[in-house]
């Protein structure tokens, strides 16, 4: 069986000799050791001032939101996971979808600054596949406007923009951290700002408010565990191997599928990718359900991502105008890439949905 992806699992002996540590100290949550050494273990593998380890990366944009006190409309995109938007409905805030770019299939910035109101609080970008949003369009606009930016960046993890980390962007920047990524912690998160104000709240915000014996603030449980961050000290030594075992299958993909009758996001900034997905768009949505049925005859399982687009949840939004998103999502697929994908098989991959198309 060949699925979309597959998890990274260390040699079990490296784990065990983390997790021998938490027994021998004892403490298994509340900002341990492991936690705070992955903290600054990833601060310099990224090259970030704050990067604060949470349970999720949900988790992770609610905790924004509420540390820039936002309470009414985000601007936000239609093309992403649910857990952008449902992040802006659960903090009782309203999004406001702007469409996206047909080339990179991010946030399109014009339709951004034209949805603009008085009530207008933020904007809540998604680097899609881990390709970069236009960010310096978005900043001039957050900017002029006096709004917040905040970034979804939960398949960024690793990805430069002009040669600094992408988490430097905006506000505030969230990742996952979740085990399908290609850096986790099992589950798991982390908000990354280059503020120390909010650095310092966040710290708060997601340990209950706790301040020593009292509380500084409200808060909430968004703490991660010794264990989490055991997996994570584990994995974050393999992902530069990880990076370019990826990318050369990446690079299957882009030799041998049948571009005359595929699309596929256009990276328009300069980048160095982590190649987090490798999704294609096909003509039509009737072609996309063969080319999956094909596929999985032979146990291949791709996966329909990002689908549906979110501007056609009626509990999210009564009316959008978002014709791009709306078209590109049901036709999007997104193939299997993990790190030990044989490239037999991505070839076989490539000659079925050649096959099929």
């Amino acid at each position: 069986m060949i699925n979309v992806t597959k998890t990274y699992l260390p040699p079990l002996n490296e784990f065990q000799g983390y997790v021998e540590g938490i027994w021998e100290r004892n403490q298994l949550t509340n900002n341990g050791p492991l936690v705070k050494e992955l903290e600054e273990k990833l601060k310099e593998f990224l090259g970030v001032k704050h990067c604060l380890f949470v349970s999720n990366g949900t988790i992770a944009i609610q905790i924004a939101l509420k540390i820039l006190n936002v309470t009414k409309e985000v601007i936000t995109t239609p093309f992403s996971y649910c857990a952008t938007s449902h992040s802006i409905v659960w903090e009782n805030c309203t999004p406001v979808f702007a469409d996206i770019s047909p080339i990179d299939f991010c946030i399109d910035p014009k339709k951004v600054e034209a949805l603009i109101t008085p009530n207008t609080q933020a904007i809540l970008a998604t680097h899609v596949y881990g390709n970069p949003c236009a960010v310096d369009e978005l900043a001039q606009i957050a900017q002029k406007h006096n709004i917040k930016l905040i970034y979804d960046a939960a398949h960024c993890f690793g990805v430069q923009v002009n040669g600094t980390s992408i988490f430097n962007y905006g506000d505030i920047s969230t990742c996952s951290f979740h085990s399908t990524k290609v850096f986790h912690t099992t589950e798991g998160g982390a908000i990354f700002t280059d503020n120390d104000d909010y650095a310092y709240l966040i710290d708060r915000y997601r340990s209950f408010g706790h301040m020593g014996d009292n509380y500084l603030t409200i808060g909430i449980n968004g703490k991660n565990s010794e264990f989490h961050a055991a997996m994570g000290l584990c994995v974050l030594p393999k992902v530069s191997d990880i990076i370019v075992a990826r990318k050369s299958i990446f690079e299957i993909y882009d030799r041998l599928l049948n571009w005359d009758k595929l699309i596929k996001p256009t990276v328009t900034l300069p980048t160095v990718s982590n190649y987090a997905y490798y999704p294609v768009f096909l003509k039509s949505e009737e072609i996309l359900l063969q080319v999956r049925e094909a596929l999985e005859s032979k146990n291949i399982f791709p996966r329909r991502y990002f689908y549906p687009s979110l501007s056609t949840l009626k509990f999210l939004v009564e009316t959008s105008n978002c014709p791009i998103s709306d078209d590109y999502s049901p036709r999007a697929l997104a193939l299997p890439l993990y790190y030990d994908l044989a490239h037999s098989d991505v070839e076989l991959i490539c000659q079925i949905i050649n096959r099929t198309i």
